[in-house]
């Protein structure tokens, strides 16, 4: 398991997450350059609250390919997934860590 920690909230505590999840929260976090973005260490990672409120609304997420920007795919949140963005959207969590 990955324990995803909240270093903004921290009454949010932590919520618990699959191991694969360290491969997807990059599929979540906001770029570095986007302006307000907080500088983030080794694991770290930001996501917009607006972002994440959309994301759980929609029940989606879309995926731009690597190679064809104008490729673009809509991926259906998993049940953790979707966990995970309930557990940030509850308590206001933008910065998390995974350990």
């Amino acid at each position: 398991m990955v324990k995803v920690v909240s270093l903004d909230q921290s009454k949010a505590g932590s919520i618990d997450m699959p191991e694969r999840f360290r491969k997807e929260i990059v599929y979540f976090m906001t770029p570095s350059d986007t302006p307000g973005a907080p500088a983030c260490g080794r694991s770290e990672y930001w996501i917009q609250a607006a972002d994440a409120q959309r994301w759980l609304d929609d029940g989606i997420f879309t995926l731009v390919s690597p190679l064809d920007a104008e490729s673009v795919a809509e991926i259906e949140l998993t049940e953790d997934q979707e966990r995970w963005l309930e557990w940030m959207v509850a308590h206001g969590v933008t910065h998390v860590r995974l350990e």
